[in-house]
């Protein structure tokens, strides 16, 4: 794992930054730049000079350890961190909490193994897409999947399961 506080140019994770727009024709899914898996501002950056008319929103697994939904507003993007415990090892997960105003949380990186991970942030982020927060409630919640494994159940629950496999087999994923 990356140490929180290190450079992006040094560091690289596995995953993938995707975004997804939903436009008249269907979805749209394309790639982001990969800086946007060690900064949130860098991925709210991205998602917003898509400048599409219709719901625009960032999906990062980093690592497959966990996953970002990011969602640009004007009022501030909608988050939702599927495990808070990355923040100890992770920048963006780490701003994802300092945007919600929430504690990195105070635990021994080497009792990170033990301890159960938890979501922070908006459940409801992408329930107006159809996806319902309890729904979003059970995908983060089952631990024994890997994140890329919670975004295909997320990306297939909203429809878009099909054009974000092609995509990911396009990159080698």
């Amino acid at each position: 794992m990356a140490a929180a506080g290190t450079n992006a140019s040094e560091t690289e994770f596995d995953g993938y930054a995707v975004a997804v727009v939903r436009e008249d024709a269907g979805w749209k899914v394309s790639t982001l730049d990969s800086s946007a898996l060690d900064s949130l501002d860098d991925a709210e950056r991205q998602l917003r000079e898509l400048r599409a008319a219709g719901a625009v929103f960032g999906l990062l697994n980093v690592d497959d350890e966990f996953f970002v939904v990011v969602r640009p507003a004007p009022n501030g993007a909608g988050l939702l961190l599927s495990d808070a415990t990355a923040a100890i090892d992770y920048d963006v997960a780490e701003d994802v909490l300092d945007r919600l105003h929430v504690d990195v949380p105070d635990l021994d990186p080497d009792e990170l193994d033990d301890v159960d991970p938890w979501e922070e942030g908006d459940l409801a982020v992408l329930a107006d897409l159809g996806l319902p927060d309890g729904v979003m409630s059970i995908i983060v919640g089952d631990s024994d999947l890997y994140a890329d494994e919670q975004l295909g159940m997320i990306a297939a629950r909203l429809g878009f399961g099909d054009e974000l496999a092609r995509l990911l087999d396009t990159l080698g994923n």
